[in-house]
């Protein structure tokens, strides 16, 4: 069970900080966007 609840807090961190992704983005993509597209 600890695997869906992983899962689930993924799935819900990846839908809430959408706002703030595209803040990091802007700082990710001048360090390494790829590593934060694959994590997200």
């Amino acid at each position: 069970m600890p695997t869906a609840k992983k899962k689930t807090a993924g799935k819900t961190a990846g839908k809430a900080p959408a706002k703030k992704t595209a803040t990091t983005k802007k700082t990710a993509t001048v360090k390494k966007p790829a590593r934060r597209q694959r994590d997200a």
